[in-house]
């Protein structure tokens, strides 16, 4: 179960290799979806796509089950306030393993596109806006985001990620390894917050379908001052955390 939930790390890496290369893409003029289901799309075409899908499908969801078993089971020995941060951490990365998880079987079964994928989050996001208190909620969720993307960047200079790992000895090696954690986790974060605050803005601005998620903010980003350089930046280091998760596999602390 293990070695299956740690290439769920390099699913997630692969992944985010591709939505990089995506985003350096679009920075030199080119198309595509730049969110989790063009990358998941790409995968999909690339020589036994299918096999790919399904072990990534695999990968993913054994590690979504590592993490609500972390969730429920681990920190137990910790003081309440730190258990119910660390048990708290754990079940929102086995719901983003489960959301890759669950992108991925759409796409193995064949029922997945990243437009149909964009519209059904547009349709839930005018059902939330429509729901009593379904506004503050959706506010409260695109600040979250946006607040995850600014821990995240804070994450890659401090050097947080380094106790997730069992680091190696070798000086060369453990130098690159922390190279690509702080310049793929500066990149996850500023994703994450143009994610949030597009989400937010669009929300009080009573226009669900200007909700696009990683798509909508990279494509914003370009569309900037200087923006083409910003997006082949922030691709450049999605790459490095695509990189940089791939080496977790083999590297990351499992038990606690």
């Amino acid at each position: 179960m293990e070695l299956v939930a740690r290439a769920g790390f390099a699913a997630s890496g692969i992944l985010h290799f591709l939505l990089g290369a995506i985003a350096i893409r679009l920075a030199m003029g080119g198309t595509g979806n730049a969110d989790f289901s063009g990358a998941v799309s790409e995968l999909a075409s690339q020589p036994a796509g299918p096999f790919l899908l399904w072990a990534s499908f695999a990968a993913c969801a054994a590690l979504a089950v590592w993490q609500t078993s972390d969730a429920i089971f681990d920190f137990n020995h910790l003081p309440t306030k730190k258990k119910a941060g660390k048990k708290g951490k754990a079940a929102a990365q086995a719901l983003v393993y489960a959301g890759l998880a669950l992108t991925l079987f759409a796409f193995a079964k064949g029922q997945g596109s990243p437009d149909a994928n964009k519209q059904s989050a547009t349709d839930l996001t005018l059902s939330v806006m429509e729901a009593p208190g379904g506004v503050a909620l959706l506010v409260l969720v695109g600040l979250g985001i946006a607040v995850t993307g600014v821990i995240y960047g804070i994450r890659g200079p401090k050097r947080s990620f380094e106790k997730q790992l069992t680091m190696p000895a070798n000086p060369k090696i453990r130098t690159a390894v922390t190279v690509l954690g702080v310049a793929g986790y500066l990149a996850k974060g500023a994703v994450l917050l143009l994610a949030g605050l597009l989400i937010t803005v669009a929300t009080l601005r009573a226009h669900p379908d200007e909700s696009t998620g990683l798509d909508g903010g990279l494509k914003a980003l370009r569309d900037q001052p200087f923006g083409v350089y910003l997006l082949a930046a922030v691709g450049a280091g999605l790459i490095c955390y695509g990189l940089y998760m791939v080496v977790r596999a083999r590297l990351a602390k499992m038990s606690k």
